[in-house]
């Protein structure tokens, strides 16, 4: 019986907090930019804290140490933006750690970055899980290309083969 009641009252803090949590997300749509959402931005520093909530009140729950790494704004609260890594890792980071740069990152193994958009094109870098560039354009969906740079190496890669970019977005 102790612990039904113990339950009980636990729920009865929770409920409390997802309600807020719930009612925040919602005002958040309200007191952002009203840029779209979701959209993908960079980081502007190399320590950039990523916190529970959308306050400097709230504890740090991440630390990123990678200036222009891609992030996916899904919310905003005043200055706050909710952001989503390329790990699916969530939190609140402050608009000033935020730029609107777009950057990628090379997922799952070793990718070829070609010279055009083709399979067949000649390669120009061999790019490794987790590496960082600029994004530069992306035609069309049909494709499936997006032109990139790492370094002193622009090409071609396959949406497929890296993150920030949406699947149907197209950037010219």
């Amino acid at each position: 019986m102790r612990w039904i009641r113990l339950i009980v009252f636990s729920l009865g803090l929770l409920a409390p907090a997802a309600l807020f949590g719930m009612a925040l997300e919602a005002q958040a749509t309200l007191e952002g930019t009203g840029l779209p959402l979701p959209r993908f931005v960079s980081l502007r520093a190399d320590e950039v804290n990523m916190r529970a909530g959308p306050g400097i009140q709230y504890p740090i729950e991440w630390v990123y140490h990678h200036q222009n790494l891609p992030v996916e704004v899904i919310s905003e609260y005043q200055t706050w933006r909710k952001i989503r890594d390329w790990e699916g890792s969530q939190g609140w980071v402050h608009q000033s750690m935020l730029a609107g740069r777009r950057t990628v990152i090379v997922t799952g193994k070793t990718r070829t970055l070609r010279e055009g958009p083709d399979a067949k094109s000649p390669p120009q870098a061999r790019l490794e899980k987790g590496a960082v560039g600029s994004l530069i354009e992306c035609p069309g969906t049909t494709t499936g290309w997006c032109k990139v740079r790492f370094d002193d190496h622009a090409g071609w890669l396959r949406r497929v083969d890296f993150w920030g970019v949406h699947s149907v977005e197209v950037l010219r």
